[in-house]
């Protein structure tokens, strides 16, 4: 019997509502996303961002992570990836694509899921430009529409970032899954 994974959301509690992450402050923030294939000395900081934001809660141990994002490395079925923001040569946040993420609707794909900004990051767009390198790498591949899973007090972020709610209260989470279309 296999053990049910956590799900993965798209965000944390990032404080993503409380200021708009397209709005970039005053000082603008120079930053390079790369494949986490491409950048491994990011790898023990995306699996612990990930860990402790959605899979510790769970129970789950940090090695799961790290053999969850092995598969995705190792994906031979694009859409998976992970993608690494890096600004002033330090880690400053995280996103992923795989081929599903909301167990309770395994039907929509590709997500986007694991949303993550280093705090003292944060408001300066970079969430949305990891989101934007996401969709327009899975763009490129050919797809026409991603989807994700959030809890419902990031809605108004989701939403005004260019994001469709389809439904609420889906899962043991009660996530909103949302989808976005692309170019």
């Amino acid at each position: 019997m296999t053990e049910a994974k956590p799900a993965v959301t798209a965000a944390h509690d990032l404080g993503l509502g409380e200021r708009d992450d397209d709005c970039v402050a005053a000082v603008e923030v120079t930053i390079d996303i790369h494949d986490l294939r491409q950048a491994p000395e990011y790898w023990a900081t995306v699996a612990d961002r990930i860990w402790k934001a959605w899979w510790r809660p769970y129970g789950a141990a940090l090695t799961d992570v790290e053999v969850a994002l092995a598969d995705v490395a190792r994906a031979a079925n694009f859409p998976s990836f992970t993608l690494v923001a890096v600004g002033a040569g330090k880690f400053v946040g995280t996103v992923t694509a795989l081929e599903d993420d909301i167990e309770s609707r395994p039907d929509l794909g590709p997500c986007i899921a694991a949303l993550w900004v280093e705090s003292a990051d944060r408001g300066h767009g970079i969430g949305a430009r990891l989101v934007r390198a996401a969709c327009d790498r899975l763009a490129d591949a050919g797809f026409r529409r991603v989807y994700l899973g959030a809890k419902p007090p990031l809605r108004s972020y989701y939403s005004g970032h260019g994001w469709t709610l389809l439904e609420s209260g889906v899962g043991g989470d009660d996530l909103d899954v949302f989808v976005r279309a692309l170019p």
